[in-house]
């Protein structure tokens, strides 16, 4: 079940790092839960109704790399996804970020509750 759940979530979470998905705001408002919010990597606190606004304004964002990710199941219906990413476009001096995001299956399908990014300092 949990390598099952890994690959959903891993590809669900990989949909919210496309373009094509930032810049839609039906696709960003089905995978993000009513009640979502969010802790950005600078320490911001985010609503659901600000991320919707920021991100479908039609700015391209840099390619999210993303790797490492592992699930836990907290309860029925309650999964953890944690992972690394950093910004494509960064370089050799890459800005990594640890990842952790909160999934809530919802009338069957999987809907992000929460999302943390906290910067990794080397």
């Amino acid at each position: 079940m949990n390598d099952e759940l890994l690959v959903e979530l891993q590809s669900l979470e990989a949909l919210l790092h496309t373009n094509e998905v930032r810049q839609d705001p039906e696709a960003l408002a089905a995978l993000l839960h009513p009640d979502f919010e969010e802790f950005g990597r600078s320490g911001r606190r985010y609503s659901r109704c600000e991320v919707l606004a920021e991100f479908t304004d039609g700015a391209c964002l840099p390619k999210v790399q993303a790797e490492s990710y592992e699930v836990s199941l907290i309860g029925e219906g309650v999964a953890l996804l944690t992972y690394t990413s950093a910004h494509a476009a960064e370089g050799p001096t890459r800005r990594a970020t640890l990842r952790s995001s909160l999934w809530v299956l919802s009338r069957g399908k999987w809907r992000l509750r929460f999302h943390q990014g906290t910067p990794v300092h080397t």
